[in-house]
């Protein structure tokens, strides 16, 4: 029997089916380039799908010189006059480590900023194929130290620092966290794990939801094969942390809120990251949305779940960081 799926849900299948263009699985490579290439625009459907930068929150943007070069930030800071410094989060985008820029966050972040009353460091990293596994890592940990070392700078608090991320960036936010525990690196106090990449070992597909949604919307089992072959070349041994966090030693790491959807094939490795968190003795929140895609979280108007997923995060940063 076919899954009946709610009206915000019957939304976002509608528009990704009227554009069948949108599955990278379908893509050619220079298609692929093209996309990559593509400026999101303030206005128009596109502005609309994704979400709006929230009143109240300015955004400008800047460049930092990360390892292998200059790399391009977004930053968010509430409009309104603050007498303290400010709790400071890092984002880092979603789409599969091949898609995306950290314009398509502009809801998710400037609700960040707003709410949290918080400066928001978006990094655009390098995307695969052209820049393969571990340049998304690098740029972020990069991207990482660079906004630690300029917080007060940038009007923040470098002691109340956070990360976030949604897909793929969920999985460079978890990975980050671990590589600032081991490297003496900033301290982080709060990831913010949104429908997160947690496992490319090939353990998911053993995984509940990774069968149940093999023709997920947003998200196709089809789809993460293609990511997956986009961004790690076949000398890369997949246990590596950096690719597979869960595999990792987890003790001593931020708090951390994880954010899961059911109609998701992530679904339950996302769970599965949660539950190895808390085994080893972190702070973990958990907030499932049974009802919804991977992505939901970006389809502010077309998804019941976003705006309380939103809220979930938002409260579990104020308590670790406000």
């Amino acid at each position: 029997m076919a899954t009946r799926l709610r009206p915000g849900v019957r939304a976002i299948d509608r528009v990704l089916k009227s554009n069948p263009g949108f599955s990278v699985a379908r893509m050619t490579p220079e298609k692929l380039a093209k996309v990559q290439e593509t400026v999101i625009p303030d206005r128009g459907p596109a502005s609309l799908f994704l979400g709006r930068l929230q009143p109240g929150v300015a955004v400008r943007k800047a460049t930092f010189p990360a390892r292998y070069g200059d790399l391009p930030l977004r930053i968010y800071t509430p409009e309104a006059w603050s007498r303290t410094p400010r709790p400071v989060v890092v984002n880092f985008h979603g789409g599969g480590f091949v898609l995306g820029s950290a314009r398509q966050c502009d809801w998710t972040c400037s609700i960040v900023a707003k709410e949290l009353d918080a400066i928001v460091v978006s990094v655009d990293y390098r995307l695969a194929p052209t820049h393969r596994f571990p340049a998304g890592v690098e740029d972020c940990y990069d991207a990482l130290l660079w906004t630690a070392g300029h917080a007060t700078d940038l009007g923040g608090d470098p002691t109340r620092l956070g990360v976030m991320g949604d897909s793929a960036g969920g999985n460079l936010a978890a990975v980050v966290s671990i590589l600032a525990r081991d490297d003496g690196g900033p301290a982080i106090g709060h990831q913010a794990l949104i429908y997160p990449v947690t496992d490319m070992t090939g353990a998911v597909e053993q995984d509940r939801s990774y069968v149940e949604n093999v023709r997920g919307i947003v998200l196709s089992n089809a789809d993460l094969e293609v990511f997956h072959g986009h961004y790690v070349t076949d000398d890369v041994d997949p246990t590596d942390f950096r690719l597979s966090p869960v595999l990792a030693d987890l003790g001593g790491l931020p708090p951390a809120i994880v954010v899961v959807a059911g109609l998701d094939p992530l679904h339950d490795s996302g769970v599965r990251y949660a539950q190895a968190l808390a085994d080893a003795g972190n702070q973990v929140r958990v907030e499932d949305f049974h009802q919804m895609p991977h992505g939901f979280v970006s389809f502010p108007y077309f998804s019941k779940g976003a705006r309380p997923a939103m809220d979930a995060v938002v409260a579990s940063q104020q308590e670790a960081l406000g």
